[in-house]
């Protein structure tokens, strides 16, 4: 067993700093590359992909980051884990494996596929064997948007991704994996965690949870004394030194931007976070509440203390649905009365779409640079501000209505208040909208499965 393992993280959701992992491979000792790609709404992108195209569904841009990285990963022992497979975890697994055999690295690469999260091949099963798959939110059931369903994956957790490492993989792709759990099975498959060492496994996940955000937790994002935080042209990605017993350091390379600290840490610590003691995953309960975190050097934060208890015996599931149409127009109006201007044009642009009788189910007005942010708290705009934009966007289920709306911006150019711009990016693009259904299903309904598939 080894006493400390580094792993590092390279990207944070799909269409992070190229660079990062890059560097990452390259500025200092590894052992694990991780990679995170999947927003909530992300997997919805690659079904599309994937039916117009049934080789695609993944992270196209992780094909040729792996052509770039190959070479040192295979010479330097890194191995990565990646959910960057999205809804076609073996196209993709299928793609680097090229990619290596024309690196002449042939018998060199053996790749974990981890799948069995889809579940819309299986939803009118499922619904029929009374899983309503209610809204976590509304408590609504499936059943009530299934025609609009796009996606609907299951979160597994870290012991899939163990499997394959036991089994030899030097890259796990994976679909949908909770974002710790890309961190959490290199230390389970390093150390020999047991299922059942609740704190351990309490403490990867916050370790998981620490850098799954990629630099968000080393300078990037980070409101405490944000103009003081050095170089973030280059930003250094964060790394965590793991130990047996649970504690671990978040570190970044020497020599990188950015900065990590006890505030920048505990900035990502709350990120997306509800009931601190009450931090589910599939793999344990992590309570933050007993999270410890001290300075231990320029750039480093020693983490102790963590606490879990044991997991539940469900698993979360994202569902993606289609949810109508959006459209957002701008224009930019210029000092003087630039906020009056603004607001003038909003005002000709609702009295038009109310004489057209269009009616939308939100329509929505934001004047950037005054209430945009901070709405009502804002205040009174100064009124020599010297420019603004209006911002207004519609949504409704149809799609004609929010069309028509698409047209009613440009004409404000020359019939509407004076001081115009900001018009050059044409109408307003029509959208589908994509909504996102969170909601449960037992852990007995879904079957993780690992493949490894070799150069």
């Amino acid at each position: 067993m080894k006493d400390t393992i580094r792993i590092a993280s390279g990207q944070g959701f799909w269409g992070d700093w190229l660079e990062a992992p890059v560097r990452q491979v390259e500025a200092g000792p590894i052992d694990y590359l991780m990679m995170d790609y999947l927003a909530e709404v992300t997997m919805s992108i690659m079904q599309k992909q994937r039916s117009r195209n049934p080789e695609l569904g993944y992270a196209k841009d992780f094909v040729p980051l792996m052509r770039r990285l190959l070479p040192t990963l295979v010479r330097k022992g890194i191995r990565v884990s990646a959910n960057a497979g999205g809804v076609n975890p073996i196209a993709c697994a299928t793609a680097v494996l090229n990619e290596a055999r024309d690196a002449g690295l042939a018998g060199k690469v053996a790749i974990g596929v981890v799948t069995g999260d889809d579940l819309m091949p299986r939803l009118e099963q499922l619904l029929a064997a009374g899983h309503e798959l209610k809204n976590m939110d509304t408590g609504e059931p499936l059943e009530a948007v299934l025609d609009s369903v796009q996606s609907a994956n299951a979160y597994l957790g870290a012991w899939p991704l163990v499997e394959g490492l036991r089994r030899g993989a030097n890259i796990l792709i994976t679909g949908r994996v909770t974002d710790t759990g890309l961190t959490l099975a290199p230390m389970i498959h390093e150390f020999g965690w047991a299922p059942d060492a609740w704190d351990l496994l309490a403490a990867g996940t916050v370790a998981g949870h620490i850098i799954e955000c990629g630099a968000q937790c080393s300078g990037g994002n980070c409101m405490y004394g944000w103009e003081r935080i050095p170089s973030m042209h280059d930003p250094g990605y964060p790394i965590v030194e793991a130990r047996p017993d649970g504690g671990f350091v978040v570190t970044k390379h020497d020599g990188t931007g950015g900065r990590v600290s006890v505030q920048s840490v505990t900035e990502q610590l709350l990120y997306e976070m509800g009931d601190p003691t009450d931090y589910i995953t599939p793999d344990c309960i992590a309570d933050f509440t007993t999270v410890s975190l001290k300075k231990n050097g320029k750039d480093r934060v020693e983490i102790s203390g963590v606490r879990g208890r044991p997991a539940t015996d469900l698993l979360k599931v994202s569902i993606s649905y289609s949810y109508g149409y959006k459209a957002i127009g701008t224009l930019v109006y210029a000092w003087p009365e630039a906020v009056k201007k603004a607001r003038a044009a909003d005002k000709i642009i609702r009295a038009r779409l109310d004489r057209l009788g269009l009616n939308f189910d939100e329509t929505v007005t934001e004047i950037i640079g005054v209430d945009a942010t901070h709405g009502r708290l804002a205040g009174k705009p100064d009124p020599d501000i010297a420019e603004v934009q209006l911002r207004i966007g519609v949504r409704g289920l149809q799609r004609t209505p929010v069309e028509r709306f698409s047209r009613e911006i440009a004409p404000l150019i020359l019939n509407g208040p004076p001081g115009v711009t900001g018009f050059a990016g044409g109408r307003p693009k029509v959208e589908e909208i994509v909504a996102y259904w969170p909601a449960l299903i037992p852990k007995s309904e879904v079957c993780p499965k690992v493949e490894i598939l070799e150069a």
